[in-house]
């Protein structure tokens, strides 16, 4: 553990210049005393490290030493796809090993690129959860993405809507899509996609698993949310909707829905337009569009109108109770 820890320290002092103790003790996760010590420890094995005092001062290396320690073990490697993603590499058990590895890479990048990289991380940061959605809890994460990383199957406890079942799947990779994670795994010789929250036990099996020939994880997904995209119910629907409030329909239905919506004539006279859009599922059409009145104002299929004015006077009958 603590050699470990010495290398770290150096090249971190090799990454970033120098440091004060405090710092480094703060990235190492240590005391400050425990900084000293090992930097006596790096001084007694030769490493040119030393200390200056003063409001510029900290630990450095002397000009020009450079560390060959940068090799980087497979863990690391498998957690730096990830680096972009601290909140997920996390709830995968892989956040210390991430900054370690982003130590390693700053380390070993020239001192150009190294400043590049530490901009980049500076000023872009990708976020993959949704607004105003809390994370669902995923409880058998990590004992999935072991399975996945260890290539062997897994048996599972499934929650469906008509109950629990079982099954031994062949993992084949993790998404994360809109802060919801999903298993694609092989089950009865079919590749299906398995939400992970609703995964109520998991168990890594000895058995290996054998990769379909040319699988390409992200490929797959593109073309199975196209196609679920294309197999899902829909419903066509004219809407009127001021013109200065497209973002209230584009809230109810999706900016997609919005891109591809078909105006209708000419706008009227007290500046709304008609669009006839195409939604997905039906039977949530009616809950979606209530809420983006008055702005927006369904007009066809009758059917969904009379559903939108049952729901609104539900509304107002539960708030008219004293």
């Amino acid at each position: 553990m603590r050699a470990s820890r010495l290398v770290q320290l150096l090249l971190l002092l090799q990454a970033r210049g120098g440091l004060t103790a405090e710092v480094l003790a703060g990235e190492l996760e240590v005391s400050i005393r425990t900084v000293l010590r090992d930097v006596d420890a790096l001084s007694a094995a030769g490493v040119p490290i030393y200390a200056e005092r003063g409001p510029a001062g900290g630990i450095r290396l002397v000009e020009g030493y450079r560390t060959r320690l940068t090799g980087m073990t497979p863990d690391e490697a498998e957690a730096l796809f990830l680096s972009g993603l601290p909140g997920p590499a996390a709830e995968l058990g892989l956040g210390t090993v991430v900054a370690a590895a982003q130590v390693k890479v700053m380390a070993a990048l020239p001192a150009e690129l190294r400043s590049r990289a530490s901009r980049l991380v500076e000023r872009f940061h990708l976020d993959a959860g949704a607004w105003f959605k809390g994370n669902e809890p995923v409880p058998h994460l990590a004992t999935v993405a072991e399975a996945v990383w260890a290539a062997r199957r897994i048996e599972v406890a499934y929650h469906r809507d008509d109950g629990a079942v079982a099954r031994v799947l062949e993992p084949l990779g993790l998404v994360l899509k809109a802060g919801t994670w999903y298993l694609v795994a092989r089950a009865d010789e079919q590749l299906r996609t398995y939400r992970v929250s609703r995964i109520r036990e998991a168990h890594v099996l000895e058995d290996l698993v054998e990769r379909p020939a040319g699988f390409d994880l992200a490929a797959w997904w593109a073309e199975s949310s196209a196609a679920y995209e294309r197999e899902a119910p829909k419903i066509e629907v004219v809407v009127r909707v001021r013109r200065d409030a497209m973002w209230r329909l584009e809230e109810a239905v999706g900016s997609r829905v919005v891109r591809e919506a078909q105006t209708l004539g000419p706008p009227d006279g007290d500046g709304h337009q008609r669009y006839r859009i195409t939604v997905d599922w039906p039977e949530e059409v009616s809950g979606r569009l209530v809420a983006a009145a008055p702005e927006v104002e369904v007009l066809e299929p009758a059917r969904l109108r009379d559903e939108i004015v049952a729901i609104a006077r539900t509304a107002v009958d539960a708030y008219s109770r004293p």
